[in-house]
């Protein structure tokens, strides 16, 4: 073999070697940034779910108000009458 055609294999090589890299890193790098995703999405469930459950207490604590208020404002005008 002559010293040109070992360079040229040696370059075909390291650049093969480069690519088989660089697709595995891409690889992994995409595998992470998909798990990444499935972890927000897991947050977003539990925060729309807690969400949820506070806007119920609200709606739950607003009517309780309310229904107070109600009987307050009865109790006041069976006092003035």
């Amino acid at each position: 073999m002559s010293r040109r055609s070992r360079a040229v294999l040696a370059v075909s090589v390291l650049l093969s070697a480069a690519t088989v890299a660089a697709v595995h890193v891409q690889q992994r790098r995409e595998q992470e940034r998909l798990y990444r995703g499935v972890l927000q999405d897991l947050e977003r469930q539990h925060q729309k779910k807690e969400n949820i459950r506070l806007l119920e207490e609200q709606i739950a604590l607003t009517k309780q108000l309310m229904e107070e208020r109600d009987k307050a404002l009865v109790e006041k005008g069976s006092r003035q009458s």
